[in-house]
Order: C-alpha cells, then structure tokens, then sequence
C-alpha cells in the first residue's frame, strides 16, 4: 500500500474550435498561468461586472439579497424608476410576488438571522407593505 496518494486534481480542455468573439482558436494553446484568489470572489471589478466600466458589485450576504429583493419589490410598486428604461414600470402582482418571497425568506430563516439581519428584514417588510397597501388604493 505504497500507492502515490497525492491528489493530483484534475485538468480541463476547451476543445471548442472558435471562441465566443468569433475568432479561431490556435493550435497550440498555451496553459494560462494560474493566478491565487480568493475562492468565490473574482480578482478584479472587470470579472465580477463582466464590464470595465461598471463599479465592482458589493459583497453577496443576506442583507444585500434581501436589498436587492426590496429595490425590486419598489421598482414594481412604480417608486424607483426601472434602471435599464429608466421609466416607471408598475407592476403590483410582480411586487405582491417579491414582497411575499420576502416574507418566506424572513419565516425560512427565523432563528438563524444576526439581529441587525433581523432589523433589515423586519423593517423593510414593513415599508414595502405599507407602499403595497397605499399603490392597491391608488389604484
């Protein structure tokens, strides 16, 4: 039993003859250097935003899930301008549906939410509640 037992890992092989730009691969490809970075994060703002004139994204945690979901819910309740047609979309099954995925997250994760986590939830549940209620008697 003195078999080499070093993981050895394993190596993947683009064997696509055109690349997504269009261009032709050549025939002798080069192994890219690997560079160290942290797992899960990409190394600079240009990977993460696929753009490099787009600012680096923030830091995925519950908190900013939970934002991102109530900015949704208030772009469909007609409160913040759509950001790619910059107009107001309203859409109030669209919000009932993001406010009421919310709820289910806030009873899913009960018990396993820091309080400042708990505060946000509580919170903005309340608000865009509120906003939901006011945009159904407006109509």
């Amino acid at each position: 039993m003195s078999e080499n037992t070093e993981d050895k890992g394993f190596k993947v092989k683009d064997r696509r003859k055109i690349l997504q730009e269009g261009e032709e691969k050549e025939k002798t490809e080069k192994a890219a250097p690997e560079r160290e970075e942290a797992p899960g994060r990409p190394q600079d703002s240009k990977e993460q935003t696929g753009r490099a004139d787009s600012p680096p994204l923030p830091e995925i945690n519950f908190s900013t899930f939970i934002l991102s979901l109530s900015t949704s819910a208030l772009m469909h309740l007609g409160e913040i301008p759509n950001p790619e047609t910059n107009q107001i979309d309203k859409n109030l099954p669209l919000a009932k549906q993001t406010i009421d995925l919310i709820d289910m997250l806030k009873e899913k994760t009960e018990g396993n939410r820091e309080q400042d986590e708990d505060n946000l939830i509580t919170n903005l549940l309340y608000d865009l509640k509120l906003k939901y209620v006011a945009a159904i008697k407006k109509g």
